[in-house]
């Protein structure tokens, strides 16, 4: 399937990126070359207690002078983007690196706005409502799952009402991003897992979304590919350096993917979860990905079919390959470990709030089949019945 020639679309990445081993400690050299003089690292005590902090900072000595701000939660929360953008301003920081998963990338991006231009995290609210200039980012992820390192997105909770919401502006892209495989070597398997089917979701709702273009198409595909071949050998091998690579790798296209096309359910199901039950993110797209993409199939079919071929699935009938493809998804699922819906012990009264969540997140207009609020509930009931 192609474009109609009248159709047009713009794509723009606004982040280097430098991948490879050991390029995480080029970080000082890239800071100098940003001018950056006093710089703040977003992170979380876990990066801290895995000794990647230590790692890192050591190409910062004589550099620049930097503080740590470790109080990123799973889920990243208001009051931890609050918090952050407080350190900011008190130290005078002109600039922020990012240092760990998908929470504190997205938290050190609302640091960037909060601590120039001032308010909440909920000012922000939507896309583009970011009008005066940030700090500059740099981001350095330590798992492969969430692409947030290039993304032009970040996904907040209100600890408030309990519910995650998003912000999407170019001006919270990170001017570079380190990619260094090496960094998740010590990513256990239950993260790998999690994380890795997260990426794979946002390479399938990349590709899929109804505001897809072709390069988010392309590199979706091509993300689907690399993380279908290697998150088996990442999560039961995690020292196979190659593995590491291909997954982050794989993490970052799916990045590039839906941060230029959209999510789409998926993502509001799994959002609303994290609200309500500060469920992980990625696991919460691992269990309902299947669910959601036996919904789409009647107006997703050839896409369905096109990602099970990048699974390594040889049918020639478009049908019959995406109903495969999703019998692997959820085979893979299993094979690495992953729990089923009940293991987040939701409450079957809390169903319905949760498809209302799910109904107001901005993402359901680029789910590929339309879906309402009763849609949303017949869904988390069938995953709440396994």
């Amino acid at each position: 399937m192609t474009m109609s020639f009248m159709s047009s679309f713009d794509f723009i990445l606004p982040t280097r990126i430098s991948f490879g081993l050991g390029v995480s400690g080029e970080l000082g050299r890239e800071l100098e070359a940003l001018g950056a003089k006093k710089v703040l690292i977003v992170t979380d005590k876990g990066i801290i207690k895995a000794g990647l902090l230590d790692r890192v900072a050591k190409s910062l000595e004589g550099k620049v002078h930097y503080e740590v701000f470790d109080g990123v939660e799973a889920n990243p929360k208001d009051r931890n983007t609050e918090e952050g953008a407080a350190v900011a301003r008190e130290m005078g920081a002109d600039c922020v690196v990012a240092l760990g998963g998908g929470s504190p990338i997205d938290a050190a991006k609302v640091v960037c706005i909060l601590a120039p231009l001032g308010g909440r995290a909920q000012d922000y609210k939507g896309k583009e409502k970011v009008k005066g200039e940030c700090l500059p980012l740099v981001t350095i992820p330590t798992t492969a799952g969430t692409g947030s390192e290039v993304t032009f997105a970040s996904v907040i909770t209100d600890t408030e009402k309990n519910y995650k919401f998003s912000m999407r502006s170019t001006k919270i892209a990170a001017k570079v991003a380190l990619l260094d495989p090496e960094l998740t070597l010590t990513v256990p398997p239950a993260v790998t897992a999690s994380t890795g089917i997260d990426a794979l979701t946002h390479a399938i709702e990349g590709y899929t979304a109804t505001a897809t273009e072709p390069i988010a198409e392309a590199v979706g595909l091509y993300a689907v590919e690399m993380i279908a071949s290697n998150i088996v050998e990442a999560v039961h091998h995690g020292d196979n350096l190659g593995a590491r690579s291909e997954m982050l790798l794989g993490s970052l296209l799916g990045g590039i993917s839906f941060s230029h096309s959209d999510v789409a359910s998926v993502h509001c199901m799994a959002e609303s979860l994290g609200g309500m039950y500060d469920a992980p993110h990625g696991l919460c797209n691992a269990i309902l990905l299947p669910f959601v993409m036996e919904y789409n199939l009647p107006e997703a079919e050839y896409k369905y079919a096109r990602v099970a071929r990048a699974m390594g699935i040889k049918e020639d009938d478009d049908r019959r390959a995406a109903v495969l493809g999703i019998e692997k998804i959820r085979a893979l699922s299993k094979e690495i470990g992953l729990p089923s819906f009940r293991s987040l012990n939701v409450k079957e009264e809390d169903l319905e709030k949760l498809a209302l969540l799910s109904e107001e997140n901005m993402s359901t207009e680029s789910n590929p089949r339309k879906i309402d609020r009763k849609g949303y509930l017949e869904l988390f009931k069938k995953a709440h019945k396994g």
